[in-house]
């Protein structure tokens, strides 16, 4: 297998378009410039982390069709690689069937990634993996039903959101109709549709983040395995993450069974983070994303390649390596305020832990729960790790500017 790159801004270039320019994206662009690839970034506003370190940028609706036809025309990448959910996917489905140019990892992937309900039925129904009971629901009428079908607790998500936008713990039926407005309101593109989920009495919930990379001598499509990510999400939202969680031998391997089975239906190279509940030796398929996933970012800590230059290598056709070298954590940082133009202090204090590290992402606006930028740290175990993280994140000092 003969893989060359080009010389970015010359004929020669080797082009990758990132549909997307959040902070995972800004390190999936900085992974592929170290490789020579010409990286073009759009995102719907100016100024995104990812559009600040690629060669071009642009700012468009991508949920709109036309428009995104016109930008992939007007590039015509050799990679098109979307890094969030709310795109035109009948674009990127089309542009593949006329093998126009390659899509990460695959149309299909895409296409059913975006919303919760393909990626669930396709695990649950077509792929018998163990996942909790569900409803979907498309009018206030059904929800109801669907709530105390499922009984409570149970958990409320948008069929199209991210970040946990939109997403609620239902306690009784006194909160259903709230719920349902909520999830109304965040959905990326109101589909108007939600899933209602059991709650699972799990031990932990992990992220195996899973590289599917074409073999160098034979070209055949191998699937590697990170070791798996501990995570601790508030109302959806990741906050902070661990490498590695530690898990029963037979809990990893059924782990990587199910992220084996899904990722490989899904079809196509590069990383995935297939999200698990772990109970004792039991296991459940949670949610599955075709790119790399906001609790990876502690792998810039922990491994030889970070989840971004995993992906730059397997999309790019280049071997890759998911060993860690070290145990790690990361911790967000949130903008804490709803402004512009913010300013981060403190740093020095911040840093002044060995074995710590930052990214600030660069993002022009910040709002109460966004998050500004993150702080991942070593030591010598996980719960050393995520103390020294989370002190350090905290001590970020967010300052306005006016």
């Amino acid at each position: 297998m003969h893989v060359s790159i080009g010389t970015p801004l010359q004929s020669s270039a080797f082009k990758v378009l990132l549909l997307g320019s959040g902070e995972l994206g800004k390190e999936v662009v900085i992974s592929l410039q170290r490789l020579g690839v010409e990286v073009h970034a759009a995102d719907r506003y100016d100024h995104a982390p990812a559009m600040q370190v690629a060669h071009f940028s642009y700012t468009l609706n991508m949920a709109n069709a036309q428009e995104l036809q016109q930008l992939i025309d007007q590039v015509q990448p050799h990679l098109i690689v979307p890094e969030i959910e709310a795109i035109a996917t009948e674009v990127l489905v089309a542009i593949e069937q006329k093998q126009q140019t390659t899509i990460i990892p695959s149309a299909k992937a895409v296409n059913l990634t975006m919303n919760r309900e393909g990626i669930r039925r396709l695990a649950a129904e077509e792929l018998g993996l163990p996942t909790s009971t569900y409803r979907f629901a498309d009018s206030l009428e059904s929800f109801r039903a669907a709530c105390d079908d499922i009984g409570y607790p149970n958990f409320v998500k948008p069929v199209m959101s991210s970040s946990g936008k939109g997403q609620s713990r239902v306690k009784s039926f006194a909160e259903v109709d709230a719920a349902w407005e909520y999830a109304m309101q965040a959905g990326r593109v109101n589909q108007g549709k939600v899933i209602v989920e059991s709650q699972i009495d799990f031990d932990f919930e992990i992220t195996l983040l899973t590289v599917r990379a074409k073999n160098p001598e034979t070209g055949i499509i191998e699937t590697h395995f990170c070791d798996p990510i501990g995570h601790r999400q508030d109302s959806g939202d990741y906050v902070e993450s661990w490498q590695p969680q530690p898990m029963s031998t037979v809990a990893l391997a059924t782990s990587q069974q199910i992220a084996d089975k899904v990722t490989t239906a899904l079809g196509g190279c590069g990383i995935f983070g297939v999200e698990l509940f772990v109970k004792g030796d039991q296991v459940w398929f949670s949610e599955v994303s075709p790119r790399p996933h906001d609790t990876g970012l502690v792998t810039l800590a922990s491994q030889f390649q970070s989840e971004f230059e995993l992906h730059a290598r397997a999309i790019l056709g280049l071997p890759v390596n998911t060993t860690r070298h070290s145990i790690a954590a990361s911790a967000v940082i949130y903008a804490g305020v709803d402004d512009t133009n913010l300013s981060f202090g403190n740093l020095q204090n911040v840093l002044a832990q060995p074995n710590t590290d930052l990214r600030l992402f660069g993002k022009p606006e910040g709002f109460k729960r966004r998050r500004m930028g993150v702080v991942t740290a070593r030591a010598e175990s996980t719960d050393q790790a995520r103390d020294i993280a989370q002190q350090a994140a905290q001590s970020v000092a967010v300052q306005q500017n006016h």
